[in-house]
């Protein structure tokens, strides 16, 4: 074995946590817009079908399932991130609608308190790593700060969509439009005016919740509250249309996987963890 091989073999745990997360492309925003309006459907059709205990025990069993596989690979697989991101989705809309629907608190406190808890795990996250880029994702306890971000990100999403519907009474299809502008807001700052690029990325993933919700609800929800009335599980069945297709091309093509992982461990550490 010659030095070569022993430093590529001490390499080798670092390469395999960077490639736990995906690239981020055209194709990765379509599967979480999408995956955000079925979790959301789909959550709400559960809970109007079944009640409270059978839903939060589903949405407990898929997030345990889904993380322990996402935990468990030594890799990037696109098929277990992706149920991964869609059981976040389900219980996401049942951790910001369970405040609002069984402790009564009105969305303006929901989306304030999960807007303090996203808060509160970015801080902890760049106090304890230095950075909150995607891309340096290298231990088990950096990627337990991104899953924690990532469902906070829902449960906030899914909370202001419901705070702009329903308690601003801008409605469903309006609020869409208006997450619509707004997720263009960081990918513009980016390109033009040198917005950093993590900033960028946690603005725009966090936007895409409540964009994708609304899209949801307004598919799903009855005429007289401002939707199309198609109803809930309609909804999620036409939403995981997309997901499949984005998340199958994906598969196929291995665009999301970084080209040369090498590459991404070796950069300086400064500008890798820049990068989103």
């Amino acid at each position: 074995m010659t030095v070569g091989d022993v430093a590529g073999c001490l390499r080798a745990p670092a390469r395999v946590a960077a490639t736990k997360v995906p690239e981020i492309t055209a194709w990765f925003w379509v599967a979480k817009v999408a995956s955000t309006g079925m979790g959301e459907a789909l959550a709400d059709w559960m809970y109007f079908k079944y009640g409270k205990v059978p839903t939060a025990a589903f949405g407990a069993t898929l997030l345990i399932v889904a993380l322990a596989l996402q935990f468990g690979s030594r890799r990037y697989n696109t098929w277990i991130y992706w149920l991964a991101v869609v059981a976040v989705s389900v219980t996401g809309t049942m951790a910001a609608d369970g405040l609002h629907v069984v402790v009564h608190l009105p969305y303006t406190e929901t989306t304030s308190l999960y807007a303090i808890i996203l808060a509160a795990i970015f801080l902890a996250w760049y106090v304890t790593e230095r950075t909150l880029s995607i891309h340096s994702i290298t231990s088990v306890r950096r990627e337990a700060f991104y899953w924690a971000a990532v469902m906070a990100t829902f449960a906030l999403g899914t909370a202001l969509g419901d705070l702009t519907a329903y308690t601003m009474k801008i409605g469903f299809f309006s609020s869409a439009l208006i997450f619509l502008v707004l997720i263009a807001i960081p990918a513009a700052s980016y390109r033009w005016f040198g917005l950093n690029s993590v900033l960028a990325f946690w603005f725009a993933y966090t936007v895409t919740r409540p964009l994708g919700a609304s899209i949801a609800d307004w598919l799903g929800v009855p005429a007289s509250v401002g939707g199309l009335a198609w109803g809930r599980g309609v909804a999620a069945l036409i939403l995981t249309v997309p997901i499949l297709i984005a998340v199958g091309y994906m598969a196929v093509t291995h665009v999301d996987v970084a080209r040369d992982p090498q590459t991404v461990q070796d950069r300086p550490a400064r500008a890798r963890y820049r990068a989103v």
